[in-house]
C-alpha cells in the first residue's frame, strides 16, 4: 500500500546512511534535466527513480514499485538546491538588505 508524496512514505525514502546522497541526486537531477530538455515542462513528475548500479533513472510521474538496487529522488529534493535563494555578502552580515 503506497500513500502520499515519495517523502512521506518510508519504502521510497532512501536509506540516508546506506547510499551516497549526494552521488544519488547527482544522478537523479542529471536525469530530470535531460529529460526537461527533451520533452520540455508539460507535466509535473513526482521524482526520479534512480538505478544505483548503474547511474543512471527514469522519470516517474506516478508512484513508483522499486526494485532492489533502485532509489527514488523526489522532485522537491531534485531542485531543493536550486529554490534557495542566495545570500550576498552584505545580506548574511546584515547590511542594507535586512
Amino acid at each position: 500500500m503506497i500513500a502520499g508524496a515519495g517523502g512521506s512514505n518510508p519504502a521510497l525514502t532512501p536509506r540516508w546512511d546506506r547510499v551516497d546522497s549526494r552521488r544519488l541526486i547527482a544522478v537523479a537531477r542529471k536525469v530530470y534535466f535531460k529529460h526537461l530538455t527533451t520533452n520540455g515542462y508539460s507535466l509535473d513528475p513526482l521524482g526520479v527513480v534512480v538505478n544505483g548500479q548503474h547511474d543512471d533513472g527514469r522519470v516517474v510521474f506516478e508512484m513508483p514499485t522499486l526494485l532492489p538496487e533502485e532509489q527514488f529522488i523526489s522532485a522537491e529534493l531534485i531542485g531543493l538546491r536550486l529554490k534557495r535563494p542566495r545570500v550576498t555578502k552584505d545580506r548574511a552580515r546584515g547590511g542594507a538588505f535586512s
